[in-house]
């Protein structure tokens, strides 16, 4: 069997690993332009130095990408551990230190892997993992804004609503409003939008011109224009602080100083183990959601293997904290702009990482050029393609049960963050799972001097109050029937309300049958006297 399994065929991988290069090659270009600011911007949100963003990039992409079985999925470092990461720096000793608990993070990801541990992710409604997809969507928009206009009040790779300073998202946007907008950056992201909408359109279906990625071109007329801004027009021209900017060394040896190794001689520190733990945890966890979000949105609905998922995670953070960087994770944003971009194995992944350690070590001076504005745009353009207002409808002709749980798990990961926003849409969607399971359980009807009371399908303590309310209605002097034919489970809350009224019977004139299951345990377990009780 393919290491790739897909729903609807085999072909892609049956052509080999490295067959679709000629789409897959752009991709990684695209997913290289994305994972750039963000890379950076998670260092910098997280406390750590700014390399170390770019080590975890390279890392994710090279490392789980050779070892992972998803196809389009992309790892680098995630917005969703920054607090976790920022926290863990500032209480320990050194970074050194902190880069000691990375390690151990991954040998507990491959702990997890080997238990089997990747069998989480199916527990996940797809209705909360559609919504975890428009909420990431949104969030790009929302967050993306600022930059495309040259505000520079919210910090790069920061997804979370609540910011350090007591501000939000949304008042960020109200402060931009009344007098941060760069005009240069604003009309950059602008133009850079209506083209990539247009070019999603009118990308010709044949020639060269199909494999050209419009982030690409927008990344090239970003620094075009703002080039021409600074020599023609420098009030327009973006400033320096809203520049991507790359750590630039003067000789390879101070690039190679670049990288930093673990302190392993506090291996024997207590926090270091909790760190380690904290991250393994939430790093596969949102490793997870992320891929089998991924596998929803891959065209040829392949499923990956969230196990071996698991171990390549573990050894991404492994080689991460041991040369340098951050934590690792499966990350839905470039993951999603990997899928837009036509990417169809896990090439672009590997390719991507390539990219960006030959851009970062031989051009940094060209990638501090590229306004952030021109990358917002890319990512608000990616944003809209994973919340269309098309999903949203989709949701609500599915009913409420679905509709609910998807709402629900968009605002929450908007008002909180990514994991606290799936566990609350997932509770809810359990508490629905639950009313549908206790509603109309119980049938109750009467005709004449008979009177029947019906199970429709098993029953549990949740359903001890339906059941007890229609005996409560049976008038005295009637023919009971108590029909648990359809239920092959009877717990023994129920039971005992059954047997309460079948003593009570002959003191209300009650004739009561019980009809069970041939399978079930209904009748053997009414300790009623045999001249009210008969079982058939």
């Amino acid at each position: 069997m393919s290491d790739q399994t897909a729903v609807g065929g085999h072909a892609a991988a049956r052509k080999g690993p490295f067959s679709s290069w000629r789409t897959d090659l752009p991709a990684s270009i695209v997913v290289a332009l994305v994972a750039l600011p963000l890379c950076l911007g998670v260092a910098l949100a997280s406390g750590a130095p700014l390399f170390a963003g770019l080590i975890a990039g390279v890392v994710g992409g090279v490392v789980v990408g050779l070892l992972s079985k998803s196809p389009l999925s992309v790892s680098g470092p995630a917005a969703g551990l920054t607090a976790i990461v920022f926290t863990a720096i500032e209480s320990l000793p050194s970074y050194e230190t902190f880069l000691l608990a990375v390690v151990l993070a991954g040998i507990f990801q491959i702990g997890f892997s080997l238990t089997k541990g990747g069998v989480l992710a199916e527990f996940v409604p797809s209705s909360v993992i559609t919504g975890m997809l428009a909420a990431i969507g949104l969030i790009l928009i929302l967050k993306q804004l600022p930059h495309a206009v040259g505000y520079d009040g919210d910090p790069e790779g920061s997804f979370t609503f609540w910011q350090r300073d007591g501000s939000n998202t949304l008042t960020v946007l109200f402060d931009i409003l009344r007098d941060n907008i760069v005009w240069g950056a604003a009309l950059i992201a602008a133009i850079s939008l209506a083209f990539l909408f247009w070019w999603d359109k009118a990308r010709p279906k044949e020639g060269p011109l199909r494999l050209l990625p419009g982030p690409l071109v927008v990344v090239a007329f970003g620094i075009g224009a703002n080039t021409f801004f600074q020599a023609v027009m420098p009030e327009l021209a973006v400033a320096p602080s809203h520049l991507v900017r790359v750590p630039i060394s003067e000789s390879p040896a101070a690039f190679f100083a670049l990288f930093r190794l673990p302190e392993f001689a506090s291996i024997g520190n207590g926090t270091v183990w909790t760190v380690a733990l904290t991250v393994a945890i939430v790093a596969s966890l949102e490793s997870l959601l992320s891929v089998k979000a991924v596998d929803e949105l891959d065209p040829e609905r392949r499923v990956t293997d969230k196990n071996r998922e698991l171990l390549a995670q573990g050894a991404g953070n492994l080689v991460s904290g041991l040369i340098g960087g951050i934590p690792v994770t499966s990350v839905i944003v470039r993951s999603s702009a990997n899928v837009e971009a036509g990417a169809q194995s896990r090439l672009s992944t590997i390719l991507h990482s390539i990219w960006l350690l030959l851009s970062i070590a031989l051009i940094p001076f060209v990638l501090n050029l590229i306004p952030l504005s021109a990358l917002a745009a890319v990512l608000i353009a990616t944003g809209y393609k994973l919340a269309k207002p098309k999903l949203f409808t989709e949701r609500w002709k599915q009913g409420m049960t679905q509709f609910i749980p998807f709402v629900a798990t968009v605002v929450a990961i908007l008002l909180t963050d990514l994991l606290i926003g799936i566990v609350i849409g997932i509770l809810i969607g359990l508490a629905i799972v639950i009313w549908r399971s206790t509603a109309d359980v119980i049938t109750y009807v009467e005709n004449g001097d008979a009177v029947m009371v019906r199970a429709k399908r098993n029953l549990y303590f949740i359903h001890k109050v339906q059941l007890q309310a229609a005996f409560e209605r049976v008038p005295n002097d009637r023919t009971v029937l108590v029909d648990m034919s359809d239920a092959q489970y009877v717990d023994l809350d129920n039971v005992d309300i059954i047997n309460t009224f079948v003593k009570g019977a002959p003191f209300r004139n009650l004739r009561v049958v019980i009809k069970s299951d041939p399978r079930g345990k209904v009748a053997e377990l009414v300790d009623a006297p045999l001249s009210t009780a008969r079982a058939t």
